[in-house]
């Protein structure tokens, strides 16, 4: 039995070692050149490398520890690399390879409602991602003969954007304003209403705090956004290299989405910080500096990235790519360098007003300086027989508000016209995160051109707006789809829509009647009088306490005046003192 086993291991080992010998034997070892080069410094952000002749621009450099890097500049005998992560282990003297690539990004329908950083590493803890497809983050733009006109129009849900200001699909729309007035509210309004279009997001936090990272984060997913959006952050704190290539990796992934025909939604919140990061890398590598410290191709970078966004033909899928790139104002100054670079490159801006915001008329959007110079050819055509007026009826108001702030006397067709305009503004007044369907929409907008809203006090109009949009969900099917696809809004549509909200707002009619209209004149008339507004009333009450208050005090001062003040002759005037007729006399002159 022994003697059994011991043959069957001498026949396995034979056998092993012939397969091991066989493979030996089949080995021939190859020699792989690999360029090596060595950190010669390392500074903020950068690092300064030699001894890699054959690097070129743009190439994805490897550094001990996991680190990337990106040769921005490639001289003669040193290459300026932009460092992608923590570089606080490297030293000079360290190890650097070639890789033979750019930098790219893993793309794909895995990345939707995941949380990632711009080198696709996944941040929000819900393992790693396994992605078939990756794209450069730096991809030359669609050539002019494969895009299509903007046609579609691009639903924020927000009413005086779509009415106002609307935006295309495949448009590029300029988002600006002071701090804290509402930009990235805009921007997530747009997103939660893309649910119901069937639009896939990318949203693109760039060098943002961390906590309001993570309150946006929550907000798309507590109203179910983040199944069809893509978050990718990077924070204040981290590399500016990082902070650099964010907006170029977002777009690549957007843009895969686009080439497969689904339209897409990109929000860059904010390039402030995006020119701000390039500035410093720029600086830092001794590129020489521009007006306000930007290096002169600043333009350059911003409109390769936007150039990006547009509406492919049919034969290209016919996707869409729209970008909402944000930027932030200093003390409403929007002629400095960054502010007009993007709006010449941009298909307009949507600009908010922080006195508007300070008076909480939300959003804050100031109608006079914000326009959309494609989006109105995509508007739809029920939005469009209302705009125009409803535009110039807010223009003229806009300036009669100003003119009135100064006391000034206006007569009753002027004061139809600003109590007409203050309605338009509060029925444009919508709350954060909530997005109105364009149904309800229309139906506002042609009770606002009706006049309906113009007999209801101005503290209901926020109550007799949701009785309108409450009745807009009954509007028949018939004429809801017609909304969306006729080419005219007809006149027995416009009609039967506007009896929808004659009805909802019939209510506030008869109990502003009861409140404000029990008296009527001898002949029936009623004492109704449009509302004048209180800057007027102020000036007018305030007139009349003076005018008033003047008469008494003239009147008193008379009666005083007759009663103790005895009529007399005022004295003849006294000679003048020969010291005073001295005094008087010209020097150098005798009297004669």
């Amino acid at each position: 039995m022994r003697a059994g086993r011991t043959d069957d291991l001498k026949t396995l080992y034979e056998k092993a070692f012939d397969t091991i010998g066989k493979g030996v034997e089949s080995f021939s070892p190859r020699l792989e050149a690999r360029e090596v080069g060595t950190v010669e410094k390392v500074n903020t952000g950068i690092a300064t490398v030699s001894g890699l002749p054959g690097a070129g621009y743009e190439e994805l450099l490897e550094f001990p520890g996991g680190v990337f890097g990106i040769a921005f500049n490639v001289d003669e005998d040193e290459i300026g690399v932009v460092l992608l992560g923590d570089y606080s282990h490297l030293f000079a003297g360290d190890e650097v390879r070639r890789t033979g690539r750019v930098m790219d990004i893993p793309v794909g329908h895995e990345l939707l409602g995941r949380v990632i950083d711009p080198l696709g590493r996944p941040l929000d803890g819900e393992g790693p991602i396994r992605s078939l497809h990756r794209l450069p983050i730096e991809r030359a733009s669609v050539p002019i003969m494969d895009r299509a006109p903007v046609t579609e129009p691009l639903q924020t849900g927000i009413q005086v954007i779509d009415a106002l200001i609307p935006i295309g699909k495949g448009q590029r729309e300029l988002i600006l304003g002071d701090r804290q007035t509402g930009k990235t509210t805009i921007a997530l309004d747009t997103i939660l209403n893309q649910g119901r279009q069937d639009v896939l997001c990318v949203y693109c936090a760039i060098g943002q705090r961390a906590a309001s990272v993570a309150k946006t984060i929550a907000i798309l997913r507590d109203r179910g956004a983040l199944e069809y959006t893509v978050v990718m952050v990077t924070e204040g704190n981290q590399a500016p290299g990082l902070t650099y290539i964010a907006p170029y990796a977002a777009t690549s992934i957007a843009e895969f989405f686009m080439e497969e025909g689904r339209n897409v939604l990109i929000v860059y919140d904010d390039l402030t910080n995006h020119a701000r990061s390039y500035r410093e890398l720029s600086l830092l590598l001794r590129r020489p500096p521009g007006r306000e410290a930007f290096p002169g191709d600043i333009f350059y970078i911003h409109s390769r990235l936007l150039e990006r966004a547009t509406h492919l033909r049919k034969e290209r899928g016919g996707g869409s790519l729209t970008a909402l790139p944000i930027i932030a104002t200093d003390a409403q100054n929007i002629s400095a360098y960054i502010p007009t670079n993007l709006i010449s490159i941009t298909d307009g801006q949507i600009y908010l007003s922080p006195s508007l915001f300070e008076l909480g008329v939300l959003p804050a959007v100031d109608v006079g300086k914000s326009v959309s110079r494609v989006g109105g050819k995509a508007q739809l055509a029920a939005f469009r027989s209302v705009a125009g007026d409803l535009k110039l009826a807010y223009s003229q108001f806009e300036e009669l508000e100003s003119f009135a702030r100064f006391g000034a006397r206006l007569d009753e067709d002027t004061r139809k016209i600003m109590a007409h305009g203050r309605r338009i503004r509060g029925s444009l007044k919508q709350p954060e995160f909530s997005p109105i369907s364009v149904p309800a929409q229309i139906a506002i907008l042609l009770a606002i051109s009706a006049e309906l809203f113009d007999e209801i006090p101005l503290n209901r109009i926020d109550e007799a707006e949701r009785a309108v949009q409450q009745a807009a969900e009954t509007m028949p099917d018939d004429l809801r789809e017609r909304l969306f696809t006729a080419d005219t809004l007809k006149a027995e549509d416009r009609e039967a829509i506007t009896e929808i909200a004659r009805q909802a707002l019939m209510k506030f009619f008869s109990d502003e009647k009861e409140e404000t209209l029990p008296a009527k004149g001898a002949a029936g008339e009623s004492l109704f009088e449009p509302e004048e507004p209180e800057d007027l009333k102020f000036s007018q009450e305030a007139e009349k306490s003076e005018v008033s208050a003047a008469a008494e005090h003239t009147a008193h001062e008379t009666e005083e005046s007759d009663e103790k003040i005895p009529p007399q002759v005022s004295p003849p005037p006294k000679p003048a003192s020969e010291k005073a007729k001295k005094k008087n006399r010209r020097p150098g002159k005798k009297k004669s």
